[in-house]
């Protein structure tokens, strides 16, 4: 079952039960998986890896509005900003928990040879790769950068 086959399935349970939290964070889902198959070169698909980077940009712009929206006070909008990352991230793969990602983290650094800050760059690259929709990149960043000084 494809992501967009999940959506449908989810969207149609959550008009049923009058969930409007749901259907909005589902809705914007869907927007984003057909504005992702309409791109040039995606040739009306979209590949596991692509909707798992997909779903990690939604949650993070939604992170950022939520943040910005606490800092303005507004907790009705914070408050709608949040219902829609718990429905991203049911379609996310399960998260690395801090001490998953800092082992994960000292084996690419052993792998990549690194060895002071100034391989940030190489670390970066690979823990990109292989833990992709698994942490966040700052999560990863911030991590790498401590395990490196």
């Amino acid at each position: 079952m494809t992501l967009e086959e999940k959506i449908m399935a989810e969207m149609k349970e959550a008009m049923k039960a009058k969930n409007e939290a749901a259907l909005r964070g589902l809705r914007a889902i869907k927007a984003e998986i057909i504005k992702a198959k309409t791109e040039p070169g995606a040739n009306g698909q979209l590949s596991e890896e692509g909707a798992a980077k997909m779903l990690q940009k939604m949650v993070k712009q939604r992170r950022d509005s939520l943040e910005i929206f606490r800092q303005q006070n507004r907790e009705d909008l914070a408050a709608k900003e949040q219902e829609e990352i718990a429905v991203i991230e049911q379609f996310l793969p399960k998260q690395l928990t801090e001490d998953e990602l800092r082992e994960a983290l000292k084996a690419i650094i052993a792998e990549a040879g690194a060895s002071s800050v100034a391989d940030l760059g190489k670390v970066m690259g690979l823990a990109t790769k292989k833990l992709a929709g698994q942490a966040d990149g700052k999560a990863i960043s911030a991590l790498v950068k401590s395990l490196l000084s």
